[in-house]
């Protein structure tokens, strides 16, 4: 316990957690710190970890059940994308590698816009993990923002003009646009398929009120035209995605980052197509989102 400690990264939030192994059992008492850290800086980065995908989940397991792996666009050969059998259903890959044309994981080496982990679920996973396996020299860097301060640095109209409203979240696609298996283009985002939240949540364990906003394509707040909410969502997508809210983690191979899905947004660099990039993602299942 005595060789843990916390290096805040100076930004909008996040934080390094030095002086842990976690491909060693941990105690309570230093899974305690961690988990007091992660609350208070919201994204935590351990470097230099060597993590195989049964370690990763029993890690991931300590903050609360797992979340099955999402839909994904297209289907994938993840037979080299060094996901062992039993982490099938658990560990999500996210990969630019490609064997025999065909991709072994999501998310390619394009732009992922700003988002929040399935949050067009009823039940948005709390946590997200993503551990580096391969990283190109450059490029694929990952954003994330802090909507505690996005939405307490609102100003006071827009607070009012989204008090007690809430928001259709995106089912159909994915944070790249591509359109999932199964949906078809909706047009009017009023009938956009995906669960409703609270545009203003309420975090279940430090009690704060933070924007929750999921993606902004397919974006609807129930009870207005069209047009108002349109432009009512351009105003807060405006607002929260200042870059004096972010933070960016430049990847190195063996980082594992985890950030809290209640309260942070994030977003991906596009890299250089020809560059291997292979990463493993677990995600914790979550609680309803209060309204704040």
């Amino acid at each position: 316990m005595s060789e843990l400690w916390i290096q805040p990264t100076g930004g909008a939030l996040g934080a390094d957690v030095h002086g842990v192994d976690l491909s060693q059992p941990i105690s309570d008492a230093v899974f305690g710190r961690i988990a007091q850290a992660w609350g208070e800086h919201l994204v935590l980065r351990f470097s230099g970890q060597k993590l195989d995908d049964p370690t990763l989940m029993k890690f991931s397991a300590r903050f609360g059940e797992l979340d099955r792996v999402p839909i994904a666009a297209v289907g994938f050969d993840r037979m080299d994308s060094g996901v062992v059998k039993e982490a099938e259903e658990w560990v999500a890959v996210i990969s630019s590698v490609k064997k025999n044309g065909k991709a072994i994981g999501g998310l390619g080496s394009y732009e992922l816009v700003w988002h929040t982990d399935m949050s067009y679920n009823p039940l948005p996973p709390r946590a997200s993990l993503l551990y580096a396996l391969e990283v190109p020299a450059d490029g694929g860097n990952t954003g994330f923002l802090n909507m505690y301060s996005a939405y307490e640095s609102l100003s006071p109209e827009l607070k009012r003009a989204i008090e007690g409203k809430t928001c259709i979240h995106d089912s159909s696609r994915n944070s790249a646009g591509e359109l999932r298996k199964g949906f078809q283009t909706t047009l009017d985002p009023r009938h956009t398929p995906g669960a409703v939240h609270p545009l203003v949540r309420l975090h279940p364990m430090t009690k704060r009120k933070a924007l929750f906003l999921g993606r902004r394509p397919g974006a609807y707040i129930h009870g207005l035209p069209v047009e108002e909410s349109e432009k009512l969502l351009n105003a807060i997508w405006a607002h929260a995605t200042q870059e004096h809210f972010a933070w960016y983690q430049k990847w190195r191979a063996s980082d594992l980052v985890m950030w809290d899905n209640r309260c942070v947004m994030h977003r991906r660099d596009a890299f250089d197509e020809s560059l291997r990039r292979l990463m493993h993602r677990t995600q914790i299942v979550g609680e309803p989102v209060l309204a704040g």
